[in-house]
């Protein structure tokens, strides 16, 4: 018995050795099976019983039973601490030292365009304006007919407008508008006056240096209702210059033009300083939009009585007032696509478009 005693001690000792030494779920996994599974050491000392006498079987029994309940308490206890540990483990691992600062989070910005829109319309729209759109792609005679440009006219040569195939063969080639007037005249052919609107929207001229661009922005407006005079239309542009120049006092200029559409027509300048740039400074005039009344024959194109209705239209870069406004050189960056640029001349999300004083 001595014998079978000192292989139940040795069988204990190198089996609570090697758990003390087991150090991940793996090994400690490796030892129970080895120890306690069907082929394990102590599972065979245990099969080997029916081959004792009755006497010896009983206490060799006993002493097995009670070195297995110990060794399964040894190994339960031992993996409880192993899963410990890999919790401590990770836990140290994945700790936030809540002390240190936060990363920095690069913000995306609103492209100068797009603020430009959004002031246009916030002025715009304390004055009773609504926004108006139409389609890229225009008929010629929603881009020059219905507006009184003749066949002959320079702004309808190819050179100067991008034509496109007509829709059905045999028709008339259809042209990426030049201009938003487009939207005016569906507007006056779809909506009974009074109508007061503007047309903020992508155009396209055959042009590209860096004061212009084959693709670019415009803003048209259109008001039409009864004895609708000069004055309505010095007035409203004169209160919009000022409110989006943000410049109370700033000189305004109308000058004597020529645009098919309307009669009289005007250009319209403000004051500025060709030295330093500042906008209302100095003795200069810088050109920012052209306007007039609406041309009778326009009238009567979208099914309007001259004699009852009257109105005025004016129209402007949305790019040239973004630049002038916030000192932009070049207007071939605003479509670059420069990080850093953008991240310059962008405005923060946080800082919604807003009207002055006074609107």
């Amino acid at each position: 018995m001595g014998g079978m005693a000192d292989d139940l001690d040795t069988l204990r000792n190198d089996t609570l050795a090697a758990l003390a030494g087991a150090q991940d779920r793996a090994q400690w996994d490796a030892i129970r099976v080895g120890t306690l599974g069907k082929s394990g050491a102590l599972t065979g000392l245990l099969k080997q019983l029916g081959k004792l006498e009755p006497q010896e079987r009983k206490e060799r029994g006993q002493a097995l039973n009670r070195l297995r309940d110990e060794l399964t308490a040894a190994v339960e206890a031992r993996g409880r601490d192993i899963e410990e540990e890999a919790l401590q483990a990770r836990l140290r691992s994945e700790r936030v030292d809540v002390t240190m600062p936060a990363p920095a989070i690069v913000t995306g910005t609103i492209h100068p365009i797009s603020r430009t829109i959004e002031e246009m319309t916030a002025i715009f729209g304390a004055m009773g304006f609504s926004v108006a759109e139409g389609p890229d792609i225009e008929s010629q005679w929603h881009n020059f007919s219905a507006l009184n440009t003749p066949d002959h006219h320079p702004a309808r040569t190819e050179h100067d407008t991008f034509y496109l195939p007509p829709k059905a063969e045999g028709g008339e080639p259809r042209v990426l508008r030049t201009q938003t007037s487009g939207v005016q005249i569906r507007t006056m052919l779809g909506e009974k006056p009074p109508i007061r609107i503007i047309a903020p929207g992508r155009t396209y001229r055959a042009d590209h240096d860096a004061t212009h661009s084959p693709m670019f922005h415009q803003c048209e407006g259109l008001v039409v209702d009864r004895n609708i005079t000069l004055g309505h239309l010095k007035g409203c542009l004169i209160e919009f210059l000022r409110v989006y120049f943000d410049k109370p006092n700033l000189p305004v200029r109308f000058r004597a033009s020529y645009f098919p559409f309307t009669e009289p027509s005007m250009e319209v300048d403000i004051g500025w300083s060709k030295a330093t740039g500042e906008i209302g400074g100095g003795s200069d005039w810088l050109e920012v939009l052209g306007s007039g009344m609406i041309h009778p024959r326009v009238l009567a194109n979208c099914g309007l009585d001259p004699s009852e209705w009257q109105g005025f239209a004016f129209g402007m870069g949305i790019e040239r007032l973004a630049m002038l406004k916030n000192g932009i050189p070049d207007l071939r960056s605003f479509y670059e696509s420069d990080l850093r640029w953008l991240r310059h001349y962008g405005f923060s999300a946080f800082s919604p478009a807003t009207l002055t004083e006074g609107v």
